[in-house]
């Protein structure tokens, strides 16, 4: 045991702190002060053979592991000593377990896209930023990615303003996107086109009905779908118009109560330019009860259309019981200013 001789002296004074003042006769303070001279010097050994003792780790910093010892053992006579003893050697056969790790690896949560993150761009903002040819060309590129989880709406006139930017690696992404868009919904027009002529059309029989007439309401939708989101312009985009319209009017002749696709075939004729083929097709729609919030606004923007403001006024009006709506509240405010 390294210097044992320590704790040999050690034991030898604390003894004589103890029992060696016998020698000073009746001095208080003479007896007294032996003790804590001759005490101290055997708690400061201690402190010596003990540090030898205790493992690396634990003896660091040096001056102060050896300050405690000697105090420990100083203040408290007898099993101070006693106690910093046992103390070193329960903390040398002590054998502390492996570390943990400061960090631990963690499985990722998928993500939601339709999760909302607060702070997010919102379009005007969107809008100009893309714009913004000095802004660096990955933060531009992400924003066009994070243009996948809007709607098609908003997203497409975004993409057809910077099919014209200075950076070629923005126009290709725009391009693949608006492409992507639109050939995601030319295949499933593709297919429905083929459940439509497995049935004949509008020649099928009476069991192959049901069929048809799914397929054609799915054929409204997705050429309709392709004017809504502005993926066709010009000539595709009156030829979506003519189709929409074609298949919306072969289900009208089956199921001529169907409030909802009423809507549609006004909507459809007023793109159309049809208006008052639209007007009757969304009376139609309110007299087969559809909500009024659902229709009026379009017959407002239809009357607008054809210069009677005074009517369209008057519609907005009747809108006012649910100008606490968020979507149509600034319109209804538009109208009725008071």
């Amino acid at each position: 045991m390294p210097n044992a001789q320590f704790a040999v002296y050690a034991f030898l004074l604390e003894i004589a702190a103890w029992f060696g003042g016998d020698t000073l006769g009746d001095h208080a303070d003479a007896h007294l002060l032996w003790y804590l001279v001759l005490h101290g010097a055997a708690s400061l050994l201690l402190a010596s053979f003990a540090i030898l003792l205790l493992p690396p780790a634990l003896t660091r910093p040096r001056r102060p592991v050896m300050l405690l010892l000697a105090g420990c053992s100083y203040a408290v006579p007898v099993l101070g000593f006693l106690g910093v003893l046992g103390g070193i050697f329960i903390l040398r056969g002590y054998r502390a377990g492996p570390p943990s790790p400061s960090f631990e690896s963690v499985e990722l949560p998928d993500f939601d896209p339709h999760q909302h993150t607060p702070g997010g761009f919102r379009q005007s903002g969107l809008r100009a930023f893309l714009s913004n040819a000095s802004a660096p060309t990955a933060s531009r590129m992400g924003a066009l990615v994070a243009l996948q989880y809007v709607s098609g709406r908003v997203a497409t006139p975004l993409l057809r303003d910077v099919l014209a930017d200075p950076s070629e690696d923005i126009r290709l992404l725009a391009y693949g996107m608006l492409d992507n868009q639109e050939k995601r919904i030319n295949q499933a027009i593709d297919e429905e086109l083929g459940k439509f002529g497995t049935c004949q059309g509008e020649a099928a029989t009476p069991a192959q009905r049901p069929t048809m007439l799914a397929a054609a309401r799915r054929l409204s939708d997705l050429y309709w779908e392709l004017i809504y989101q502005h993926l066709v312009q010009g000539d595709l985009r009156r030829h979506a118009l003519a189709e929409s319209l074609k298949y919306c009017r072969i289900v009208l002749r089956h199921e001529p109560y169907d409030a909802a696709l009423m809507l549609r075939h006004g909507r459809l004729l007023h793109a159309n330019s049809q208006l008052e083929d639209a007007a009757e097709a969304y009376y139609k729609a309110l007299a087969l009860g559809l909500p009024a919030t659902r229709v009026l606004p379009y017959l407002a923007e239809l009357r607008f259309d054809q210069g009677a403001h005074a009517d369209a006024r008057r519609l907005m009006n009747d809108l006012s019981i649910w100008a606490a709506l968020p979507r149509l509240h600034p319109v209804i405010q538009y109208w009725n200013p008071q």
